[in-house]
């Protein structure tokens, strides 16, 4: 079983509470602890509002699907930091952190960890955004974002995109 969620910072607001609003004697359900996966991603949104996403290559874990580009944090490293190095590793193109505006996280449990990205929009940067690792990549236009498969953890992203882009 799998469980997601994407939030923003209006999403709390509208809500009309936090997290410690809860009734009396509700308690969390059970579950087993997961490792916890810091991984960044980025919208890269180009000049005709199209949103570029990659095909995970064969051989690795949910080849086939489309993703947004990024990758996993290193110890003690910012996701900002994590994206300029990966989509430079990734893409070949150079990202400046101050062009990645946080847009909004997914926190979404798989059988083996639990996943916690935060998803930045990026509307600037240097180069032409090639796949450097295997991966197929695609320009879409943010309605037709739904029409790619993904990870679950993207699905509820892909809402938001569609409807803020």
């Amino acid at each position: 079983m799998s469980t997601s969620t994407a939030a923003t910072a209006a999403d709390a607001t509208a809500a009309g509470g936090c997290a410690g609003d809860v009734p009396a004697g509700w308690s969390a359900p059970a579950s087993s602890p997961a490792r916890i996966l810091l991984v960044a991603a980025a919208a890269l949104v180009d000049d005709d509002g199209r949103v570029l996403v990659a095909q995970r290559p064969p051989g690795k874990s949910m080849a086939g699907l489309w993703e947004f580009p990024g990758g996993k944090l290193r110890e003690g490293e910012t996701p900002e930091a994590a994206l300029v190095r990966e989509l430079a590793e990734e893409l070949g193109i150079d990202i400046s952190a101050a062009c990645l505006a946080p847009f909004a996280f997914a926190s979404h449990r798989y059988p083996e960890f639990h996943l916690l990205m935060p998803l930045y929009l990026c509307r600037r940067w240097r180069g032409m955004p090639a796949p450097r690792e295997g991966q197929v990549l695609a320009w879409v236009r943010p309605l037709r974002l739904a029409d790619y498969p993904m990870p679950s953890a993207d699905l509820p992203l892909v809402a938001m995109l569609r409807d803020y882009l």
